[in-house]
């Protein structure tokens, strides 16, 4: 059974304000590195599929640079997903950003169970 999750991004950064979207996960029951690695490879497969030089994604890609519309991709460069999922989890793993499912911090990469 599938399961539909909103997420809220909050941040203190000078260039994103919040922003809310809906992510299909495979199963109510996933683990916080699935999680993460569902919602990067949806922000990746959004710019890969978009013109756009800006991606606004959890983590900055490599050669990009943080403008206040996100971080600045070289023109025509493609995001490598597991690269991002990598580096998403990294930074989790070291409190680069703080994740709340149901207003309680998820501190560890362990199962979480939707309902």
């Amino acid at each position: 059974m599938t399961a539909t999750l909103t997420v809220r991004d909050e941040t203190t950064s000078s260039f994103d304000e919040d922003h809310v979207f809906l992510l299909d996960l495979p199963s109510e029951r996933v683990t916080v590195e699935q999680l993460i690695r569902t919602r990067v490879r949806r922000e990746v497969e959004d710019y890969n599929a978009s013109t756009s030089e800006h991606f606004k994604g959890l983590v900055q890609p490599s050669d990009a640079e943080r403008t206040l519309n996100g971080f600045k991709v070289r023109k025509g460069r493609r995001i490598d997903p597991d690269e991002q999922c990598g580096k998403a989890v990294e930074a989790f793993g070291r409190n680069g950003f703080i994740l709340l499912v149901d207003d309680r911090q998820a501190e560890k990469l362990v199962p979480l169970v939707g309902g």
